[in-house]
């Protein structure tokens, strides 16, 4: 008798496929069945190990963020309970009046918002830059004795920031060490925290193309969002300049060990390649090394973008504000609202204007570091030359 059927000529069914009766479907339902539910107790196991930093993350830092949203939109002196009557609602009014509303509110947040960009627009750049110099001068492997200068570069990172802000006081004062340095190779140098001139126009008076105490009458007169031109173009005071260099000194320590450690993961292999190829080690180093280092860069950029708009003691030390706001920052305003002038919900509203502002440039930096690098595009064309070549 034939495997395939009986001496009639039948053929007989196909056996039944293997856990059961029904179809294979039923059978790929069935065994999916367990590991759905293995899945949904991983899932219910994961959640019961996270939830104590859910619970600690939600309590120290979701509910008072949503607290102080409430009291931004409140006239409140601190004097009572800001969830109580006793408080009165103001809805945006804090909003408006430091955003919209001409008067003194607006006029001091828009000059610490341009103080500010101006320490953003020097500071970011410049700690980049002198960061991955560093990295890259104590990675190489031609310097003998790399672990002192890490530990000499680092150093400033970890001393505190209130001492080294004192010390840069003492520093740039008028008989201090910088200005009797200036003398010694004949240059007299600047009052650095007296003087309310920006850089610009304080170089442009230097060489007599415009007076920095006399403002041009076109730029002066007219202005943007409660400032003049005048104002608005004058880059950073000399005080601020002295504070961009606090700031640059003591951050790149720390940048500089995120690079190297990002130097150190980049194959070997890869830049003896290239000098193997003719290219010279500028170019190695532009084309091989700066790529594999793109998401570091990132990182390293939106590290100090934020806490260059976050910048507070060095001002609150060095010079509080002055000279006439040109050291003002939208934290220190912050600051002076509601602990000096107990304007708690003014206070609050800054605070929440400064983190918009904060994410708005981390996603415009985001954009312009973004990979521009095309995928491999597999269209017809790609297709049809697969098929000829198989």
């Amino acid at each position: 008798m034939s495997q395939y059927g009986s001496g009639s000529g039948s053929v007989a069914a196909p056996p039944a496929p293997p856990g059961g009766g029904g179809t294979a479907g039923t059978g790929r339902r069935a065994r999916r069945g367990p590991a759905s539910g293995i899945k949904g107790r991983q899932g219910i196991w994961g959640w019961l190990f996270v939830s104590p930093m859910v619970l600690v993350l939600g309590l120290f830092l979701l509910l008072p963020i949503g607290m102080a949203l409430w009291v931004s939109l409140l006239n409140w002196n601190g004097q009572s309970n800001p969830f109580t009557g006793a408080a009165d609602f103001v809805g945006v009014d804090n909003y408006s009046n430091v955003l919209t509303n001409d008067g003194l509110d607006r006029t001091l947040f828009m000059t610490s918002v341009r103080n500010n960009l101006y320490f953003v627009l020097l500071v970011v750049p410049l700690q980049t830059i002198l960061a991955l110099a560093l990295a890259v001068a104590v990675n190489s492997r031609r310097i003998k004795g790399k672990s002192i200068f890490r530990t000499i570069f680092y150093f400033p990172s970890v001393t505190s920031s209130i001492a080294i802000s004192t010390v840069f006081l003492f520093l740039f004062q008028g008989s201090g060490a910088v200005n009797a340095l200036l003398k010694w190779v004949g240059i007299t140098g600047p009052k650095w925290f007296t003087d309310a001139n920006g850089l610009v126009w304080t170089l442009l008076g230097g060489l007599g193309i415009v007076d920095p105490d006399k403002p041009t009458a076109a730029l002066a007169s007219n202005g943007f969002l409660g400032l003049s031109w005048w104002d608005w173009l004058s880059g950073p005071s000399i005080a601020m300049c002295t504070i961009i260099v606090l700031v640059v000194w003591t951050t790149s320590g720390t940048y500089m060990l995120i690079f190297l450690a990002a130097l150190q993961d980049v194959p070997v292999e890869l830049e003896e390649a290239a000098l193997l190829d003719g290219a010279s080690r500028w170019q190695s180093f532009r084309n091989v090394t700066i790529p594999a280092l793109r998401p570091v860069i990132f990182l390293v950029v939106t590290l100090g973008l934020i806490g260059s708009w976050q910048i507070f003691d060095a001002v609150y030390v060095m010079s509080q504000g002055a000279p006439g706001n040109t050291t003002l920052t939208p934290a220190f305003l912050s600051y002076t609202a509601g602990f000096q002038d107990s304007e708690y919900g003014r206070a609050a509203a800054i605070a929440f204007i400064l983190l918009a502002i904060i994410m708005v440039m981390t996603l415009i930096q985001r954009v312009l570091l973004r990979d521009r690098d095309k995928p491999v595009r597999t269209g017809r064309r790609f297709g049809a030359i697969r098929r000829r070549a198989s």
